[in-house]
C-alpha cells in the first residue's frame, strides 16, 4: 500500500512531471486534491487519471494546437474515471499482492487498528447502539487477525484473508454511515452537503454526473465521521506509525 501521507506531494510531482515544467499549483488545485483525498479517491487512481488526461491531451496536440494544461481540473474527469475503474478492486487490490510481513499489514498492526476503532466507537455520542454493535464486531475481527498466522502460512492465503477483511470493513462502514445519517440532525446534514457542493463547484464541468454524486456522497460521509470524531474502519486508514 502506498504511503498516503505523500498523497499531495505525489500528485503535485506527477502533474509537474507530465506538464514538463514546474508550475505551482493554485489554491483551486490544492482544493481539488483535498477533495479527492477527503472523498477517498485512491492515490493510484489520481496518478493514473493524470497520466490518462495527459496522454489524451498529447494525442490531440499532434492533430491540432491546443492550449497548455494549466490546472488539475483538466484531469478531474480522467481521475474520476480511473477511480471508478478501481472501485470494485479497491476492497483489496492494494493489499492482494503483498505479504503481511513486508507491507505494513502485520497481524499485530491490523489488530491494533481494529481495536482502536472499536474503542473510539465505544465513546460515540451518536447512534450508540449501532456504534456498540460495530465495536463488538471489530473486536472479533481483531482477535481473528491475531489468530490468522497460526492457521495460514501461505502468503497468497494471507493476502486473500486481508482482502476479505477489507470487504467486511467496507460493509460495516456502510451500515455505520446509514445509522449515523439516520441519527444526525437535519441541519448538520444540510450543512455538510452544502460544504461538499462548495468544494466541488469549480470542477463540476470536468466530472460526469455519476462520478460527481459518488464524490459528494463520500465527501459527506467522511465529514460526518469527522464531525462526531469517529474513525474510518478501512485498512487504508491504518496508522503508518
Amino acid at each position: 500500500m502506498r504511503n498516503y501521507f505523500n498523497y499531495f506531494t505525489e500528485i503535485e510531482e506527477r502533474f509537474q512531471q507530465r506538464r514538463g515544467s514546474i508550475l505551482l499549483l493554485s489554491t483551486l488545485d490544492w482544493a481539488l486534491i483535498e477533495t479527492w483525498r477527503e472523498a477517498g479517491i485512491p492515490l493510484d487512481a489520481a496518478l493514473r487519471g493524470i497520466d490518462a488526461a495527459f496522454d489524451k491531451y498529447e494525442q490531440r496536440q499532434k492533430k491540432a494546437r491546443m492550449r497548455r494544461i494549466n490546472g488539475l481540473a483538466w484531469c478531474a474527469q480522467a481521475v474520476m474515471e480511473a477511480a471508478e475503474d478501481l472501485r470494485e478492486a479497491s476492497a483489496g487490490s492494494a493489499i492482494a499482492g503483498a505479504s503481511s510481513s513486508d507491507s505494513g499489514f502485520e497481524p499485530q498492526r491490523v489488530s491494533a487498528h481494529l481495536e482502536a476503532a472499536a474503542a473510539a466507537l465505544g465513546e460515540a455520542a451518536i447512534a450508540p447502539d449501532a456504534c456498540r454493535e460495530t465495536a463488538i464486531r471489530l473486536r472479533e475481527l481483531a482477535a481473528d487477525a491475531l489468530a490468522a498466522p497460526a492457521k495460514n502460512e501461505s502468503t497468497a492465503k494471507t493476502a486473500a484473508d486481508l482482502e476479505a477483511l477489507e470487504r467486511t470493513l467496507t460493509v460495516l462502514e456502510e451500515k455505520l454511515f446509514a445509522s449515523l445519517t439516520a441519527a444526525a440532525p437535519e441541519e448538520l446534514l444540510v450543512a455538510l452537503n452544502e460544504h461538499a457542493s462548495r468544494e466541488l463547484a469549480p470542477y463540476r464541468s470536468r466530472m460526469g454526473a455519476v462520478q460527481l454524486r459518488q464524490v459528494e456522497r463520500q465527501f459527506v460521509q467522511k465529514q460526518l465521521l469527522a464531525h462526531y470524531n469517529l474513525p474510518r474502519l478501512s485498512l487504508f486508514y491504518m496508522s503508518q506509525q
